[in-house]
């Protein structure tokens, strides 16, 4: 699912919004008592844990050691799996599938959409929540124009930000059938003063994975200084996410 590891302990202080966002959408899953549900790039585990707490049994998968590590000891009565979401397969189907803030991460996504549709029984909900076309495009942005100023090759991203159409084409080729579907901008609330950096230290692999590590921190502080105009006001960093929401059931 991710080019490399992730720093946990960072992620959970300095990117807990994804969690907090989270909550909304498993108000919109509407968890059960006793149903088989499979959270798809759990994290840390807390949204995980949340679905736990209404009564389903929940399995959660990430691709990354770290995440996962972290995930059984905060929660150790709960089933976590290290797994790629392109590359997953169980023996029993689940009564839901649940993404939250995962899936862009994903670039192989047509499987990934094939492991989900196999690991989901006839008539299973299904409700995810990723970047959509044009998430953090301002961000990504500012960060390129910056990085042309450096004597390094043309850079690029490995995120996967689609628009409605071309996801919920692939959830149907895959017997997934998307009953809503809704592109939103959502811009969300950075900390500290230094926020751009801390985003990109965190979500930025994507990027830096293709660039020297000194040209690309330089970078980001550059980013960062041509970013303020737009995205700090009174003193808040904000990054323009846009968010692509699905729910849908599995087709006999």
């Amino acid at each position: 699912m991710r080019t490399s590891d992730w720093d946990a302990k960072l992620y959970d202080t300095a990117a807990h919004f994804v969690t907090d966002y989270g909550a909304a959408l498993i108000d919109l899953l509407d968890p059960q008592p006793g149903e088989r549900i499979l959270d798809v790039g759990c994290g840390t585990g807390h949204l995980t844990h949340e679905m736990r707490q209404r009564g389903a049994k929940v399995v959660g998968i990430d691709a990354s050691p770290n995440m996962i590590q972290n995930a059984r000891q905060a929660y150790p009565d709960l089933e976590f799996v290290q797994a790629d979401a392109s590359a997953f397969t169980f023996k029993e189907p689940f009564d839901a599938i649940f993404s939250n803030a995962a899936l862009h991460w994903v670039t192989d996504a047509e499987n990934a959409v094939v492991c989900m549709s196999r690991a989901l029984r006839p008539g299973g909900r299904f409700v995810i929540e990723m970047g959509g076309k044009g998430n953090i495009q301002k961000l990504i942005g500012a960060l390129f124009e910056a990085l042309k100023k450096f004597d390094c090759h043309s850079p690029s991203h490995r995120w996967f930000f689609p628009s409605v159409g071309e996801y919920t084409s692939m959830l149907e080729r895959h017997r997934i059938e998307p009953t809503s579907a809704w592109l939103f901008d959502r811009p969300t609330k950075l900390e500290g003063d230094d926020a751009i950096v801390d985003w990109f230290t965190i979500f930025g692999e994507a990027i830096r994975a293709d660039v020297d590590e000194k040209c690309f921190a330089e970078a980001v502080r550059m980013a960062q200084v041509a970013l303020e105009p737009t995205q700090r006001k009174d003193g808040v960093w904000y990054a323009d996410y846009r968010r692509l929401r699905i729910i849908g059931k599995r087709l006999g």
